[in-house]
């Protein structure tokens, strides 16, 4: 009789799960895999990293940083989207691959992340800027689309690749000023700001952390951003200088798969809060350039939704969708 109960209970725990002595085991109780679609060391890298130790300490079990890069963070998307819903995979990612490459790319990012995957909060904001070599011959972004219109096809503007914020951003200005900038993509930030630099583009538009060193050392100077920076407060975003829009920044926000349990999101999404407002991650990731900046998921859902609202208009008038 004992042995038909026992029996029965230790049937009854591998259907739902659980030991016949206690309940299911409570969510982090593994480590959990953190994937970035980007190389490691760069900013992000970095960014990652730092906020992944935090949330070691806090949900008590290891955050593991797995670099992913490759087909513009298309991989790592696939991934995560594909993974089991138990949320021990999840994903810092940016912008770019979140609402950029699907226009000009909808073939390789197939997915939506209003659909495909669970938003668990915004978590850094990265400016872009426009620069050029401190020796141009224009002093500022008024004097720079005034030569281009007076130079056509001489200014020659290089971006850290097709779908990034810097090709948006260059779309951005021409259909402002009617400057008539040549956009230029490069295979990431370093070959772009090291053309700048070989003299063999006249600007870039990158992220802030990119070319901030240059930027200290006079060699570069920045001629527009997208939005304030408290290190450079000099930079002025194009509102303030009488246009109706700013240029697109950069923003990396963490993600889960789409139909994570409720206990996943209840675990992780005040944990990522508390990482992002730790004192010295703000302090270690404000020298390259990024400022923390969380925004709970229901903000940041509405958020990406103006924005790709925002990137469809810029696409259409510069051709780059119908």
């Amino acid at each position: 009789m004992i042995k038909g109960l026992l029996g029965i209970l230790s049937a009854a725990s591998l259907l739902f799960g659980a030991t016949p002595w206690g309940h299911a085991q409570e969510y982090p109780s593994n480590p959990i895999n953190l994937l970035l679609p980007m190389a490691p060391g760069d900013g992000g890298d970095v960014a990652a990293r730092s906020m992944a130790e935090e949330l070691t300490r806090s949900l008590k079990v290891p955050i593991v940083v797995i670099n992913r890069p490759g087909a513009a963070g298309a991989l790592t998307t696939d991934s995560v989207i594909k993974a089991r819903k138990d949320g021990y995979t999840i994903m810092l990612t940016n912008n770019a691959n979140m609402t950029l490459r699907r226009l000009v790319d909808p073939q390789a990012a197939s997915y939506d992340p209003l659909k495909d995957l669970t938003a668990l909060g915004l978590a850094t904001r990265i400016p872009s800027v426009l620069v050029v070599r401190s020796d141009a011959p224009f002093r500022n972004f008024g004097e720079l689309v005034e030569f281009s219109k007076m130079n056509p096809g001489k200014i020659r503007v290089g971006t850290p690749g097709v779908g990034s914020a810097g090709d948006f951003n260059v779309a951005t200005i021409n259909g402002l000023t009617g400057a008539g900038i040549i956009m230029v993509p490069f295979a990431g930030s370093a070959p772009v700001v090291t053309a700048l630099r070989g003299g063999h583009v006249e600007g870039v538009a990158v992220s802030l952390g990119s070319v901030s060193s240059h930027l200290k050392s006079g060699a570069m100077r920045a001629i527009a951003i997208s939005s304030k920076f408290p290190e450079f407060p000099d930079i002025p975003t194009l509102a303030e200088l009488g246009y109706r829009q700013n240029l697109l920044g950069v923003w990396m926000a963490f993600f889960a798969p789409a139909g994570v349990p409720v206990e996943v999101t209840n675990a992780l999404v005040p944990a990522i809060e508390k990482a992002v407002k730790v004192p010295a991650i703000i302090s270690k990731l404000a020298v390259l350039g990024m400022a923390q900046d969380y925004l709970p998921p229901e903000k940041f859902l509405a958020e990406i939704r103006e924005e790709r609202q925002l990137v469809e208009e810029i696409a259409r008038k510069a051709g780059i969708v119908k």
